[in-house]
């Protein structure tokens, strides 16, 4: 009894064999038939033989995923079908892809033009702001500082070691010196 399980067992393993050499063949033979078919048809729709190429190699991955499911005798059409869907997505992919290409180069040296420009006059404006900053004394500088900062009076006095009551007095007074300073910067660079 062992002896016929044991030789039912090795039977079956070399069915599976047999069978897994016959998918094989059946693929390579569909492969060598309809090869050039393929490749043609992606290429009317793709112009581009590179392309073609690449959409023939995909259809043929479709067909070795689903030969076991395909009749022989619809599988010249099915191939071409196949074909000419994965070669028309591939060109939308392509147009997306260079839209996206084009749209994006576009933005960016608009958007790098103007941010030099951008960053140039922010800078100017920066210096400017530095210059007059830099010509108020001390706490008056610090207070108006803070204070831009959106800190309270009592917390400005406690950071700078100041008198609360003191400090709307500083920030009013450094409000003023800015303005001026700031109006002579602007003028000696205009």
């Amino acid at each position: 009894m062992r002896e016929t399980t044991e030789t039912f067992v090795d039977s079956m393993s070399e069915e599976a064999a047999a069978a897994v050499a016959r998918e094989t063949i059946e693929f390579e033979e569909a492969f060598s038939l309809h090869h050039r078919t393929v490749f043609r048809a992606a290429r009317s729709v793709v112009q581009d033989p590179g392309l073609a190429e690449d959409v023939t190699q995909e259809v043929f991955i479709k067909l070795y995923k689903h030969m076991d499911t395909l009749d022989q005798e619809i599988l010249r059409p099915w191939l071409i079908r196949v074909a000419l869907n994965v070669a028309k997505n591939t060109l939308r992919t392509k147009i997306r892809a260079n839209t996206r290409d084009e749209v994006y180069v576009k933005e960016s040296v608009e958007n790098g033009v103007t941010s030099v420009e951008d960053e140039f006059e922010e800078k100017a404006g920066l210096n400017e702001i530095n210059r007059a900053l830099g010509k108020i004394k001390e706490p008056l500088r610090s207070c108006l500082v803070l204070k831009q900062q959106g800190l309270s009076y009592k917390e400005i006095a406690s950071s700078l070691e100041l008198n609360e009551t003191s400090i709307g007095t500083y920030v009013a007074r450094a409000r003023a010196e800015f303005a001026r300073f700031y109006g002579k910067v602007g003028r000696d660079t205009i």
